[in-house]
């Protein structure tokens, strides 16, 4: 039983909006996907997706990514990305999947879950260079969704062990940093993060160290749509 992670995934298979479109790899990116996750992923298996899951504009939309998600072995724990517009309350997501029959499929939102030796917390986090009093609100709001994930996460540890963190956003990127998430991640003695949300990355290391914090980019397109293993 392994803990695995990929982000943005940006399925569209019920809706036009293809990701082949802007080249750079994602030419075939489904089948790209579906082929990596079925060589790596075994049914006993977790795979946490940090947001950008879906194009879908609304829930019911996005059954035919959902139906795609299901039928790949292993359990998949979604994070909410920016682009995710089809995301609603867990209540109604939670009766969505269980009405379609959507078994292997959780959602990660205020909550975190105990996967053999991780306990996987997160939120979708926000722009580490939005400015406004708008952005400084999500921030805040989004800092707070990560503590009460991370406070229901320590309740399910088991000696020795931390929470392991999955973002949407990345909480620092070339000089810029969301304060209040970084101070929920220190506050809670965090050490392992990854997220996702950008795209067009080539130059940048996959794994950067941060004030004793390892985070790891883990969009799609950079890792070459295969899910990386969580140490």
């Amino acid at each position: 039983m392994a803990v695995f992670t990929i982000a943005d995934l940006h399925l569209s298979l019920g809706t036009d909006k293809p990701m082949d479109v802007f080249g750079g790899g994602w030419e075939g990116y489904v089948d790209k996907l579906e082929k990596n996750w079925r060589e790596l992923i075994t049914p006993d298996d977790t795979v946490v997706i940090p947001g950008d899951i879906s194009w879908a504009m609304r829930l019911e939309e996005a059954e035919p990514d959902f139906t795609f998600l299901e039928s790949l072995p292993g359990r998949k724990i979604l994070g909410k990305g920016n682009h995710d517009y089809w995301w609603t309350s867990l209540a109604k997501m939670k009766s969505f999947i269980t009405a379609k029959g959507f078994s292997s499929i959780s959602f990660l939102y205020n909550n975190a879950f105990a996967c053999d030796n991780i306990v996987i917390c997160g939120s979708r986090g926000w722009m580490i260079d939005g400015t406004e009093s708008f952005d400084k609100k999500i921030q805040e709001r989004e800092a707070g969704r990560l503590k009460m994930s991370l406070t229901q996460g320590e309740k399910l540890c088991k000696s020795g062990q931390k929470p392991t963190v999955f973002l949407h956003y990345p909480p620092v990127w070339r000089g810029n940093v969301c304060e209040p998430i970084m101070e929920t991640l220190k506050e809670h003695g965090i050490t392992d993060v990854y997220y996702g949300h950008l795209h067009g990355v080539k130059k940048d290391s996959v794994t950067t160290l941060y004030e004793g914090i390892k985070m790891k980019f883990v969009s799609a397109d950079f890792i070459k749509f295969r899910p990386i293993l969580v140490e």
